[in-house]
């Protein structure tokens, strides 16, 4: 009997050895250089690795298809401008091994959901595409033509082109990005959710509202030169490494680290750079200054407590608020004020689940400077209050005057590679009329201005039946999305998905009553059309787009590139009712650069500033004390503390990412930043929580979570008693998402809630 669509989204519940160490206090130096040697080694040709690494995130060679943090505008590391994670990430996508007819004839879908996330992940680069009938067991091969004339059909057959979603990963560049939402916007929707939804949509809404940008508003240089940096809510340690050699630069340049996050991260305590033999040497460079331990979702109450103190030393002395740029350049402060001034000190304070001790040192920074740079990442943005959290860290730089002047301003630290150029290039569900006026104009066409589905959306009206096709480009869209049962079931209810991908992932068993997996080059590969190799871009954190061209030979002659993906698809669909050439673009990307030029606002001479071996930064209002809001200032906000409480027995979870994995990517089952090892099935508590519970280390629980009275589960975990604030917890994701409601997401933004999932802990019996 065939596994339904819950359990094929299902993880693996059987453990492996579990092995704990104590929690290091470095980070990256030897041990890293080791872990990236091995993956290599493992994975791939050595050949192939050597001629990736002299071109990975270097001029006129490739952009790592892992995070998007920038690399130097001066010049970059000879030794490799590169971290582990990149290296993990291209050990991924050039896996020496492919698969096609012959693998899949000899496992079932069911065979392959039965199996761990790692060991989908390495399976092999997938190399011919591939379909799935109604009611089979076994994907079988299906031609390019035939494969987009079956996506054509289901498109065609919908009764509204609102009965089809379109996803998109972060890792498409900004040419196939364009093509993509082109395409679905002539198709007559705006159903474009993205990964932006369930990242840093909460830092779009706020920003945007606030400061008129939804993006960060400073540079890399703005880094070096700041006086003090927040990183809050972040693991650059493994998430965004090449962060640390910017935070390194930082302290030598006399800056302080503040580092507020539940738990202590090794790379936020110590960075010893593997580029630098003296740090080796003498044990690298302390970054912290000061480790606020915050209760998880204690951010708000956090830096209420330290405006509500700026506020004192203001009314007393003077000078601490910067009154020229409040009174030139924003918008809100007395009323903000007024509101501010309803809250308690120590009641705020209380509710950070931070010490007196503790803050005084942060606050002492936060005074006596005024060069701020606050970064963060998804320990902000994954909340109800996600929104607030981050106009609260604006309020607190805007008193301070701390946007818009060198070494000071918002810093949003994005996932994946090209999540912010997607954005950038139109993959918008509630794109701006002006845009869609240009779409317009250029093409003859009115798309759509209704509102599209956001990923909570496209969930509920698959679930519901209101969305028939789901058409995901790049990214494994169950294994990233909340309420995996749930999901997994919306997904079931779809006549058709379809899946562009580089290798095979979780998302490729949880199928519509047709599935397709069409298999796209990688960054790494070169891409060869009719006229010549192309080169394609995408834009970092901090708003400078580059080119990317790949360097290996494709794995198999029967791979697309996503553009031609694209194209493909959208010829197929649309035949003659269609405005647009689509073949001709994917012949000649240079020819989609220049339609970017004249439609998407900053882009213009695309193609020749695409050749400065640097890139090209994108203009940036914020950054330049030019607020682009409704009321044409920088607008001041007023924040609630959130209001949820535990109940006894409750404690409050956070799904987190281990060092061996990068988003829903599986690279390993280390975790040697936490001190674990060979597993992943594991709940970071607490010690106090754990004698409250009487619960021993590596003991085997479950897991609940309750949300408006309805109970999820996930079972089969393994306590680690961890430096963790009492009544919080972490585990890792995709395990956890099951226990994530999909109606529990941020005001405005709709970002799942994923990191303040109430629970309580069961002992397994």
């Amino acid at each position: 009997m065939s596994l339904s669509p819950e359990e094929k989204a299902k993880t693996s519940e059987k453990f492996e050895k579990l092995k704990t160490t104590q929690r290091p206090e470095n980070s990256v130096g030897l041990s890293s250089v080791k872990s990236a040697i091995g993956q290599v080694s493992k994975y791939m040709n050595p050949a192939d690795a050597f001629k990736l690494a002299l071109k990975m995130n270097q001029k006129g060679g490739f952009d790592c298809p892992g995070c998007a943090w920038p690399d130097p505008d001066d010049e970059r590391s000879s030794l490799g401008e590169f971290c582990e994670n990149g290296i993990k990430a291209i050990a991924e996508e050039a896996q020496n091994k492919t698969i096609g007819t012959d693998f899949f004839a000899k496992y079932s879908v069911d065979e392959l959901a039965s199996w761990s996330d790692f060991e989908i992940g390495k399976s092999g680069r997938l190399a011919e595409p591939m379909f799935l009938p109604e009611g089979a067991t076994h994907y079988q091969p299906m031609s390019w033509e035939d494969a987009f004339k079956k996506v054509g059909e289901h498109l065609n057959a919908l009764d509204n082109p609102d009965e089809a979603a379109f996803y998109t990963s972060g890792r498409t560049t900004n040419e196939a990005a364009f093509l993509y939402q082109l395409f679905v916007r002539e198709f007559g929707t705006a159903n474009l959710p993205d990964c932006s939804n369930m990242c840093h949509e909460a830092s779009g809404s706020a920003l945007s509202e606030t400061l008129g940008i939804g993006k960060g508003s400073v540079t890399l240089d703005d880094l070096y030169k700041a006086e003090v940096v927040m990183v809050v809510g972040q693991n650059p340690g493994t998430n965004h490494p090449r962060m640390l050699t910017a935070l390194e630069k930082c302290k030598k340049n006399g800056g302080k680290i503040i580092a507020v996050n539940p738990l202590p991260e090794a790379g936020l305590i110590k960075f010893t750079n593997p580029q630098n033999p003296i740090k080796i040497l003498t044990g690298g460079t302390q970054i912290a200054d000061v480790f606020v331990p915050i209760t998880i979702n204690g951010d708000v109450a956090f830096f209420k407590a330290i405006l509500l103190r700026l506020l004192e030393k203001e009314d007393v002395r003077g000078n601490v608020f910067d009154k020229a740029f409040i009174n030139e350049f924003t918008q809100g402060y007395d009323a903000f004020i007024t509101d501010l001034k309803r809250y308690n000190f120590d009641d705020c304070l209380k509710a950070s689940g931070v010490s007196l001790e503790i803050f005084n040192d942060v606050f002492d920074l936060i005074l006596n400077n005024d060069k701020i740079i606050i970064c963060w990442a998804m320990g902000l943005t994954q909340h109800e209050n996600a929104v607030d959290n981050i106009r609260e860290l604006v309020n607190l730089l805007l008193l301070k005057g701390s946007i818009g002047k060198e070494g000071a301003g918002t810093c949003p630290v994005r996932g994946h590679s090209n999540v912010q150029g997607d954005r950038t290039v139109g993959i918008w569900e509630s794109a701006p009329q002006a845009f869609l006026d240009k779409i317009e104009d250029k093409y003859g066409f009115k798309p759509t201005n209704k509102h599209g589905y956001s990923v909570i959306d496209a969930i509920k009206a698959m679930h519901e039946k209101k969305a028939k096709v789901f058409f995901g480009l790049g990214g494994n869209f169950i294994s990233a999305v909340p309420d995996t049962a749930y999901s997994a079931r919306a997904l079931a209810n779809c006549n058709l998905t379809v899946h562009v991908s580089t290798k095979l992932n979780r998302s490729h068993v949880v199928t519509g009553k047709e599935a397709l997996i069409l298999p796209c080059l990688g960054r790494t590969e070169k891409d060869y059309q009719k006229s010549g190799v192309q080169v394609q871009s995408v834009e970092n954190s901090m708003g400078v787009v580059s080119a990317t061209k790949g360097v290996l030979e494709p794995c198999s002659s029967d791979l697309l590139s996503e553009v031609a993906v694209v194209c493909g698809v959208a010829h197929a669909t649309l035949k003659e009712r269609s405005k647009i050439n689509w073949l001709e673009y994917k012949d000649d990307y240079k020819l989609v650069r220049d339609d970017i030029a004249e439609v998407v606002d900053g882009f213009k001479d695309y193609n020749k500033k695409l050749k400065q071996p640097a890139g090209f930064y994108l203009p940036n209002g914020a950054r330049n004390r030019q607020f682009k809001t409704k009321t044409g200032k920088a607008n001041f906000s007023i924040n609630k503390l959130p209001k949820w409480k535990l109940k006894k027995d409750e404690l409050i979870m956070m799904t987190i990412r281990s060092h061996d994995q990068f988003n829903t990517t599986i690279y390993g089952l280390d975790d040697r930043y936490r001190g674990v090892f060979n597993e992943r099935r594991i709940i970071f508590m607490n010690r106090d929580d754990m004698k409250a519970r009487r619960l021993e280390e590596q003991q085997v629980v479950n897991l609940k979570s309750e949300y408006k009275g309805f109970i999820r589960e996930a079972n089969n975990f393994k306590v680690v008693g961890y430096d963790i604030p009492k009544n919080c917890c972490a585990t890792y994701f995709p395990e956890t998402n099951v226990l994530v409601p999909l109606d529990s997401f941020a005001h405005t933004a709709k970002t799942p809630a994923s990191k303040s999932v109430i629970i309580r802990i069961e002992a397994n019996q």
